[in-house]
């Protein structure tokens, strides 16, 4: 094997995802100094295939191209849309030498932001953030070590970059990470247990995207439990921030694979969340989180449908109040929506699981716009409908599929 022609290619694809020796390193939970080494093929005779396995995992690559000097066109699949792809860009540009504007403008945008977000307009996400990444930057940067406000405000920029770019799947999945980590960096640097908090949620939800589910949880209830006091002292910031970690811990648990064991942690884990909702005591979208009795009802169902008990999942759904989910920001109640989908295919419910898309994608349409979950999603409910309706086949040309 030979090593150099192995650590050069890990150089292209390295440099054509955007990432330092550093990020790359910190992805590989390796030193910047080691990613020096692999790429000069000074590492050791042959790498390990566990070491190659991870790091194509990481570029999103075939493995077969760390093994051999072709370098073919990438497939559109492993490539995220314009949208994300010109927020990732972004993410590696120097920010420095420009104008530092005033924290109140930059807090207008984030918050156009958190709207847009919870509205599902990515695409305007997908222009707007950009400017707003490198404005709050900027501001970091120029503020030193003691301003407080700014780098929690460039934390909460960076958390929202990471929920944006969760959106995409594996395609985002690695400069999710890398955003995920940088938002916690700057909430560590603020001394803000809420920022620190819902930063964690960021950093737990991108170790489950990177298939490492068992770790995700560990990370989100160890710091559920670090910052129980601080959190709990918070009022409904912290209140929220303190259940959401707690929900984050439970769809981690459910993406494993399902044993009596992992069904009771995860419900557990609902239920802690339960508890802070029942404190914080009414839905509320304290920073952004939606938290809330309803809120916690949804995960409730998402939960078990993703253990595929698709009935629970149900008979879940049935006792939640309506009026309560239409409440809820339009996010989460399309989230809400394609889970129940998910619910009724397991069931065998397909006229109604076509029906809950349909009303998902009238509701939210960007939900389906380069998803790779909710198109195939949309391609399994209509693989299994005999004579799909003309909204269905509408609704599946969108996602581009054959219909």
């Amino acid at each position: 094997m030979d090593t150099g022609r192995i650590g050069r290619r890990i150089a292209y694809w390295r440099d054509r995802r955007g990432f330092t020796q550093t990020d790359f390193g910190r992805l590989m939970g390796q030193t910047r100094r080691w990613v020096q080494d692999l790429e000069g093929g000074q590492r050791q005779q042959d790498p390990r295939l566990s070491v190659l396995v991870r790091a194509a995992e990481t570029l999103r690559i075939p493995l077969e191209q760390l093994l051999t000097d072709s370098t073919p066109e990438e497939d559109a699949a492993t490539r995220p849309p314009a949208e994300a792809a010109a927020v990732i860009d972004v993410l590696y540009r120097d920010a420095g030498g420009g104008p530092v504007l005033p924290l109140d403008a930059l807090r207008r945008r984030l918050t156009y932001c958190c709207e847009a977000f919870q509205a599902c307009h990515y695409g305007a996400l997908g222009r707007d953030l950009p400017d707003l990444i490198v404005g709050a930057s900027r501001a970091a940067g120029a503020a030193g070590v003691g301003a407080q406000e700014v780098h929690v405000l460039n934390s909460r920029v960076l958390q929202l970059v990471a929920s944006f770019l969760h959106k995409y799947g594996q395609p985002a999945a690695a400069p999710a990470a890398v955003v995920a980590d940088r938002a916690l960096a700057a909430a560590e640097r603020a001394g803000d247990p809420v920022a620190i908090g819902a930063a964690s949620r960021r950093v737990a939800k991108s170790l489950s995207n990177q298939r490492q589910p068992a770790a995700a949880v560990e990370f989100a209830i160890g710091s559920a439990r670090r910052l129980h006091a601080d959190l709990t002292a918070a009022g409904p910031l912290g209140l929220s921030t303190l259940g959401m970690l707690y929900l984050s811990a439970a769809i981690s648990a459910s993406s494993m694979g399902r044993t009596p064991d992992r069904v009771r942690d995860a419900v557990e884990h609902v239920d802690q969340a339960q508890e802070v909702a029942g404190q914080q005591g009414a839905d509320l979208n304290a920073d952004w989180t939606n938290f809330g009795p309803t809120n916690v009802g949804l995960h409730r169902v998402d939960v078990l449908a993703r253990f595929e008990d698709g009935w629970s999942a149900l008979e879940a759904a049935h006792s939640l109040d309506g009026g309560a989910v239409q409440g809820l920001k339009a996010e989460r109640q399309a989230g809400h929506l394609i889970t129940m989908a998910r619910a009724q295919l397991l069931t065998r419910r397909k006229e109604d699981a076509a029906k809950s898309l349909v009303n998902a994608s009238q509701l939210a349409p960007e939900e389906f716009k380069g998803r790779p979950a909710t198109v195939n999603l949309v391609k399994d409910v209509l693989g299994a409908t005999a004579k799909p309706d003309g909204e269905l086949r509408a609704l599946a040309t969108r996602c581009g599929l054959q219909a």
